[in-house]
């Protein structure tokens, strides 16, 4: 086979660093940005934040020191307070930097230093939340316990979940305990099981939910109405009660109505979980993206200037470039400037992107911003698309992880976008409005006689919306709403 050379022509598509570091912007969250920008503003020296109260850099290619920020300016300033005396030249072997400075705690607390609270980062000044082992830890500690009942009640709170109850058998703790306690036998552990149950809330470490209502049951004071009755209800009969099957209740333990009426009352104040009384999730906040508001009959949305800083060229830096120079320094100088520049512009056309899909979105969906969820328009990434000129994987990464703040709330941009339904007028409806007809009609209905699917769909076809019954399940199932005959009332 003879070996030859051809040439050949062909077009195809790159990606460039900078569109990729563009693309990279685009779909970042308000947090994943943060730290992004704080990345690039520790590695390239070009990059600083445009701060208000900061003097611009001079123009010159002098070597100058930047000029004083206005708070160093003050400190300095301060005619009560001689940093000299306050600040020696030499610290004592034996002393620590804390015990020179508390002298100026009360300057900083006059606000005029970086440890004043108003710097302070919030996070620090959290108080640390209590797990509910915790919680149980803490009692378990003022309970007099023996080397070996300590260790016994150590492995059952370690076995609580967060709802309080016990999340393994006694035999699976007796063997995890076997190996460190010899001779131990199950009926110890049972024993400092019913000391822990004591402890706070009431209901802890329980094995199932009869056994929880039981516990709560039993602490109460003995004269308490229907007490008796109770216990014997939730610990043998929790399942007839949970099947609502009254009748057999009724005839089973020999109640008349009012007296059974009078039992579900007492049981109804009890606590399912007592878990959640202790423990306590940390809040989380969501940042907005983008402000909504009315302004002279108009809707206007402007991006939010807190997720970002500003960013500019250090022109200090700038102006040291020698354009005729190509020594190394010179060259990374001049490498860093172009990225500098590459990422303003990027985070540029982030911002420019994210504001023209917004304005879109808010456009088409006015009214349910002035009505509500029943008013919300059918909307797909295309619609979005074609109207910007964008591909739909680019809207995508848009509304990905970026969220509105409307009059009506906080929204992802993702919740704007829902399927539709056709109406007999020859219109859409939106799934979300349809939920939130569905959920309407739920809230309403008799709860003697709830609504039934078939019943919902009967409804909005009444309405003009046409919705298959085994749609309503689907919407239904999708914002946990028990079926009709779990949400009947029955006592």
């Amino acid at each position: 086979m003879k070996q030859t050379l051809q040439l050949r022509m062909g077009q195809q598509l790159t990606m460039t660093p900078q569109l990729q570091q563009a693309i990279k912007l685009l779909q970042l969250s308000s947090l994943d940005l943060q730290q992004e920008i704080q990345q690039v503003l520790d590695s390239n020296m070009m990059l600083e934040t445009a701060d208000d109260d900061t003097a611009p850099a001079p123009e010159t290619g002098d070597l100058a020191e930047p000029p004083a920020r206005k708070e160093e300016a003050e400190f300095t300033e301060l005619p009560n307070l001689d940093l000299e005396r306050a600040i020696p030249q030499e610290l004592p072997v034996d002393s620590s930097w804390d015990e020179v400075y508390d002298n100026l705690s009360g300057y900083a607390a006059a606000g005029g230093g970086a440890s004043s609270p108003d710097n302070e980062d919030f996070a620090q000044q959290k108080a640390p939340t209590e797990t509910l082992q915790d919680h149980l830890h803490w009692q378990m500690e003022l309970t007099p316990f023996s080397d070996q009942d300590y260790a016994i009640a150590t492995a059952i709170i370690d076995s609580i979940n967060e709802d309080g109850y016990l999340t393994v058998g006694l035999e699976e703790i007796h063997q995890g305990l076997e190996s460190q306690l010899p001779g131990l036998e199950l009926d110890e552990i049972r024993a400092v099981l019913h000391r822990v149950q004591n402890f706070e809330p009431v209901g802890v470490a329980a094995l199932d939910l009869a056994d929880c209502l039981c516990i709560q049951l039993r602490q109460l004071p003995e004269q308490t109405p229907w007490r008796r009755e109770a216990l014997a209800l939730a610990g043998k009969h929790l399942d007839l009660l949970a099947k609502k099957d009254l009748n057999r209740l009724k005839k089973t333990l020999d109640f008349t109505d009012e007296a059974l009426t009078a039992i579900l009352a007492l049981i109804r104040t009890l606590e399912p979980k007592p878990g959640r009384l202790i423990a306590s999730r940390e809040s989380e906040y969501i940042t907005p993206d983008v402000y909504v508001f009315r302004q002279n009959n108009e809707w206007v949305v402007t991006l939010n200037p807190e997720i970002a800083p500003k960013l500019r060229i250090n022109s200090l830096y700038s102006n040291l470039i020698r354009r005729a120079d190509n020594s190394a320094d010179n060259t990374t100088m001049k490498n860093h400037l172009q990225e500098a520049r590459w990422f303003i512009k990027s985070l540029q056309s982030r911002n420019k992107t994210l504001l023209r899909v917004a304005r879109s979105i808010v456009e088409r969906q006015k009214e349910f911003l002035e009505h509500g969820e029943t008013a919300m328009k059918p909307l797909v990434l295309r619609d979005i698309a074609e109207e910007v000129e964008m591909h739909e994987s680019t809207i995508s990464r848009v509304t990905t992880q970026k969220y509105i703040h409307t009059p009506n709330g906080i929204y992802e941009f993702k919740y704007f976008f829902s399927s539709h339904v056709q109406t007999e007028a020859g219109g859409e409806c939106s799934a979300t409005a349809i939920k939130a007809f569905l959920k309407e009609m739920v809230e309403r209905e008799d709860s003697s006689r709830p609504l039934s699917d078939l019943t919902i769909s009967a409804l909005l076809r009444e309405r003009g919306i046409h919705v298959a019954r085994r749609t309503i399940a689907k919407y239904r199932e999708a914002l946990n709403i028990p079926s009709s005959n779990d949400r009947k009332k029955v006592f």
